[in-house]
């Protein structure tokens, strides 16, 4: 079973780091100093004063790799995430790196070969992870490292551990049967059997070899669930518990300790901190001024052509509903013929809709008609990323129909969002729009809100949803 083998792995992974970090300095050093490319002015260190870095250097990434949890077992991680995780720690590395040369008064020591250092470590390190998970998903394929999980008890969360593990033979997962006292014996669900009663766990436990045990059980049983911990502990088998109330969990839950009793929050939303809605207003104003001058010529051209294309005021206002459900008035340039306010309530805009004006269609298509609402970031009302705001009318009607739909008006609304780089804007499933607004919200960073606008610049303008 892979759990004899885990520690040896572990092991290998943070040696093998080390001589990636190691030869990484030495490459710098070679390419900056003494290969044929390099010109070094007026002199340099010593190779043995710039190599005495590596006896700090070296465990100084190790403890680095670990805080960001480079060697945490985690086989269903995303690649990005982890590629993610290694530039952060280089970066900070570097960062520190130059602390620590100022505070010594290292004034010859090269910067340049420092900065070398980390991008070559993030290159190779990248590419020895890429490696590691190609060596490791062959392995898999041949029937070794692999993972054997038993589930106790047949719910929602037990068919969807299954399908998910299905789809993704990468993480080495094999379910080895699933325990549950209701459903009869022999009932098979994508090729894992129900293959005992539930009391049969600590027999199965003392006469198999697994790896993990996964409890599953449907929400009216969890009467049972201490004893089941218990028998699984007594095994000293890794355990772990899947809730069948997961649509009740935000994606990233978090517990809090009240004098010993732990409180999970069933909502967590980074934006109640105090300080990330400082640092997000902060960039929020310099942002939206920014965005005021750059966009201003794009602006001028969009006044006079709405002006000129039909009768009408050129800025459009509109009621929508934002931060705490309290209303504002959204600002956009007028991309339709003018009509009365009870006309206007009576339904969004759809494809080819009569209304809008082949001036306004351009705009539309282009998002040029949002820019005035950045003048709505700039007095606070909005922000420049967010779920987007929608009118008090259309909120009721998705209250009561859309689960979780209110949870996006614990934030301020956005000009851009995860949503809608993802093409879901305009005439587009709600319900979708919602989910990602969720996961926004709950994973809110200030890492994730310039992934958006980035996002946004490369393809969030043009959108074939927008009419």
């Amino acid at each position: 079973m892979i759990k004899d083998n885990q520690k040896n792995l572990n092991m290998l992974h943070v040696v093998g780091d080390g001589a990636i970090v190691a030869c990484s300095y030495m490459l710098a050093f070679y390419l900056k100093f003494e290969s044929p490319i390099s010109n070094p002015e007026g002199g340099y260190l010593s190779m043995g004063t710039y190599f005495t870095a590596l006896y700090f250097l070296v465990p100084a990434y190790m403890v680095l790799y670990n805080m960001l949890n480079l060697y945490t077992p985690r086989r269903a991680t995303r690649m990005r995430y982890e590629l993610y995780n290694i530039l952060k720690a280089n970066v900070i590395g570097l960062i520190g790196f130059y602390v620590v040369l100022y505070m010594l008064h290292q004034d010859d020591f090269s910067r340049t070969m420092v900065a070398m250092f980390a991008g070559i470590n993030v290159f190779l390190m990248s590419i020895s992870r890429l490696l590691l998970r190609k060596f490791l998903r062959y392995i898999r394929r041949k029937g070794h490292n692999l993972k054997h999980i038993l589930l106790v008890g047949y719910s929602r969360s037990a068919e969807g551990y299954i399908s998910r593990i299905n789809n993704n033979p990468q993480w080495g997962y094999v379910v080895s049967g699933i325990l549950d006292d209701t459903v009869p014996l022999g009932t098979t669900y994508h090729g894992v059997k129900v293959i005992s009663k539930i009391g049969k766990l600590p027999e199965l436990l003392e006469s198999n070899d697994y790896d993990e045990i996964t409890i599953t059980l449907p929400l009216d049983r969890y009467d049972r669930l201490e004893e089941l911990v218990d028998d699984c502990e007594k095994s000293g088998i890794h355990t772990k518990f899947i809730p069948d109330y997961t649509s009740l969990f935000p994606s990233n839950p978090y517990t809090e300790d009240i004098l010993g009793l732990p409180v999970i929050n069933i909502r967590y939303v980074p934006l109640t901190n105090g300080f990330n809605v400082f640092i997000k207003r902060i960039v929020d104003i310099v942002g939206s001024i920014f965005g005021i001058i750059i966009a201003s010529p794009v602006m001028l051209l969009s006044a006079i052509a709405v002006k000129m294309s039909s009768p009408g005021p050129i800025i459009f206002k509109q009621e929508r509903v934002g931060l705490h459900g309290q209303s504002f008035m959204m600002y956009k340039f007028r991309t339709m013929q003018m009509q009365s306010e009870n006309d206007e309530k009576k339904c969004w805009t759809t494809k080819d809709d009569p209304r809008v004006t082949g001036v306004g269609r351009f705009m539309r298509s282009h998002s040029i008609d949002e820019l005035p609402q950045l003048f709505n970031i700039l007095i606070g009302d909005m922000s420049l990323v967010g779920p987007r705001p929608e009118r008090p009318q259309f909120v009721e009607k998705f209250r009561q129909e859309i689960p979780r739909y209110m949870v996006k008006h614990q934030v301020r609304p956005g000009l851009t969002g995860w949503a809608q780089i993802n093409g879901y804007r305009g005439d587009t499933s709600i319900r979708k729009r919602i989910e990602y607004d969720i996961y926004y919200i709950e994973n809110w960073s200030m890492e994730f809100d310039i992934r958006i606008l980035i996002g946004t610049v490369f393809h969030g303008f043009i959108n074939k949803n927008a009419y």
